[in-house]
């Protein structure tokens, strides 16, 4: 979907994901020293949002205004202050580097997911970190929700490919159960996370 078709989605609802942060970005991050963070195709800010009141000084990259438009406005709620920048992350933005760099169910087709997570990749300060929490394409058989399309949806061997020559360690990559309610009951999603770091 293009960047109209998401102001359009973002305008229509309360907040599409959420205020509080996704459960897995948080248990991630928590033993993680504050300081600067990006936060690419952040949405509504939820996760950078939760960081800024972790300490973090949080940046949400987002190709929607209404996106942005709605994290301000949240942000300001919480008593919390973030940057917030309008940008296609599949296209290389120019931005600075972080301490973290968060890619959190970016929902593109493969070679602008690829794109996106070696661009991500090379944001990561020395000693930084780089987490990706996306839909896994096992979810179309085994789990609930994500797009129903499996060119939107990588492998753990995809995200790990993307790094290959980034410099960065990879310390954790596997699929992850995640609970949601649905209305005949909770059900498991199929995530998957990739977490690495840049030697420091």
């Amino acid at each position: 979907m293009d960047a109209a078709t998401w102001d359009d989605r973002y305008r229509d609802r309360g907040l599409v994901w959420g205020a509080g942060p996704n459960a897995l970005v948080a248990a991630e991050t928590a033993d993680l020293p504050p300081g600067r963070m990006l936060d690419l195709a952040g949405g509504e800010g939820r996760n950078a949002i939760h960081l800024a009141e972790q300490g973090w000084d949080a940046e949400v990259v987002e190709f929607s205004e209404v996106a942005l438009e709605k994290a301000r406005g949240l942000a300001a709620s919480r008593g919390v202050t973030i940057a917030t920048t309008l940008a296609d992350v599949t296209a290389a933005p120019d931005l600075a580097s972080a301490d973290l760099v968060l890619i959190c169910y970016l929902q593109v087709p493969a070679a602008p997911y690829a794109a996106a997570v070696r661009h991500a990749a090379t944001r990561v300060a020395p000693g930084g970190t780089l987490l990706v929490v996306v839909h896994d394409r096992d979810n179309l058989e085994r789990g609930v929700g994500g797009p129903p399309d499996p060119a939107m949806l990588p492998t753990v061997a995809d995200t790990r490919a993307a790094l290959d020559g980034s410099g960065l360690e990879v310390v954790r990559a596997e699929q992850v159960l995640r609970r949601v309610e649905t209305p005949d009951g909770p059900r498991d999603a199929v995530d998957h996370v990739v977490r690495a770091v840049r030697p420091g």
